[in-house]
């Protein structure tokens, strides 16, 4: 691909610090997830939506960069404009970044779990409240099925 001059530069450093700064952000979430911090966690999704607005905003500006020196607008035009610019260090910096951002799902989707974990305990919380607490499943030492009144007066003692 014959690259025109550089019409405009071509970056990826605010991409980089943004995507740090979400893995700082989704850590911080993790950890509020597990103290159950609903305060601290409702900061921290606001925190990491715009975060995550700021980066989309970055990655279509490289994009636009990208086009405008006759590359593709995406990832595959970056590797492209990469390979151009042979500089190990560039490289490096990229692979560091999209290391950072396998992470982040990572981390992004071990949050979701606990996310998960949290409504299910909530959800059969609310049914032990309201008398639904799926006794004909509990069995007894002999097999057999005990009583919702059982289960019930156990929450209540």
């Amino acid at each position: 691909m014959n690259a025109p001059a550089s019409i405009q530069t071509i970056s990826f450093e605010q991409d980089a610090q943004l995507a740090n700064k979400l893995l700082a952000t989704i850590r911080s979430e993790q950890s509020a997830l597990v103290k159950a911090d609903i305060d601290e966690i409702e900061a921290l999704l606001e925190e990491k939506s715009a975060v995550l607005q700021r980066m989309n905003t970055a990655v279509m500006k490289r994009y636009d960069a990208l086009a405008a020196n006759g590359f593709e607008p995406n990832e595959v035009g970056m590797s492209a404009w990469l390979k151009l610019q042979a500089k190990p260090a560039l490289n490096a910096a990229w692979t560091s970044f999209k290391k950072t951002l396998i992470q982040a799902k990572e981390l992004n989707r071990l949050n979701g779990l606990l996310i998960n974990r949290h409504f299910n305990l909530n959800q059969q919380l609310i049914n032990h409240l309201h008398g639904n607490s799926g006794a004909s499943d509990v069995y007894s030492k002999n097999g057999q099925a005990k009583a919702k009144s059982t289960v019930r007066a156990a929450l209540t003692a």
